[in-house]
């Protein structure tokens, strides 16, 4: 099957999506950026927002996905805001950077801490650093799955393609990250909510991120097969509510740095 993300699915729960960028970017207090880079921008709606809030900003979103790229064109603006092919692991800017953002996309990247303290080093004098990432890889809906992966039907096929527990850093491991580059740290974490609607909600926000590239690595049949074991899996986890409604905490880590200005 092919591991391609779908920015149809993916924004499916838009809105969901959107409201931990919103918050991680009330606390950037940068007055006036001139360069502002979006690492991982996915479909660019949300890198465009930076444009619009800081309006004497030239606004950069770089993605690995062509598909995502593509659905981003619609959001370019020549001499404002532009999107560029790149894998977010390998880029180097071409000079300092103001405000450096990505959102949701380091828990895909093993051994981020790292590349963290690299970012750090683009920052321009005064510049900010500003990360969300999901933090629920211990949850149901990623236990779950890295169950299926091992257990016997799948093991020879699927073992270590579920992301692990510790794909993320807590909290604390973030603040000492920014700290030890040399930022001021502010880290926080928050749990979501979601209340969400329709049939195996739940398997549809997991559709477009957890679940894509496991699936992508077996025939159809097999990935039908093992989606549906997983959905029943799910549906115990995460029962639907009497009104037909099913409610998914999902928690989230946010990590802002800030370099001094001198």
């Amino acid at each position: 099957m092919d591991a391609a993300w779908d920015p149809a699915a993916y924004l499916r729960y838009a809105g969901e999506r959107a409201r931990p960028f919103a918050d991680l970017l009330a606390r950037v207090d940068a007055a006036d950026p001139r360069v502002v880079v979006d690492l991982g921008c996915g479909e660019g709606a949300l890198t465009a927002s930076l444009a619009a809030r800081w309006p004497g900003a030239r606004v950069t979103g770089v993605d690995s996905s062509p598909e995502m790229l593509a659905a981003a064109a619609a959001h370019a603006v020549p001499g404002r805001v532009a999107f560029v092919h790149g894998d977010v692991r390998g880029w180097r800017p071409d000079g300092p950077v103001d405000v450096l953002v990505s959102n949701a996309v380091l828990h895909w990247v093993p051994g981020h801490a790292a590349l963290l303290a690299r970012w750090a080093g683009h920052l321009a004098p005064g510049g900010r650093l500003a990360v969300q990432v999901p933090g629920n890889h211990t949850a149901p809906t990623h236990r779950l799955l890295a169950d299926l992966c091992t257990s016997p039907r799948w093991a020879g096929r699927l073992a270590g393609a579920a992301p692990p527990a510790d794909a993320v850093l807590d909290p604390a491991g973030y603040l000492d990250v920014l700290t030890g580059a040399g930022l001021t740290p502010d880290v926080w974490e928050t749990t979501y909510l979601h209340l969400l609607h329709g049939p195996d909600p739940v398997l549809a926000w997991v559709r477009s991120t957890v679940l894509r590239p496991v699936v992508a690595l077996l025939d159809d049949a097999e990935a039908a097969e093992l989606t549906a074991a997983y959905a029943a899996s799910l549906r115990e986890a995460y029962p639907a509510r009497p009104d037909g409604t099913t409610v998914l905490p999902f928690r989230r880590v946010f990590v802002v740095g800030r370099l001094s200005a001198g």
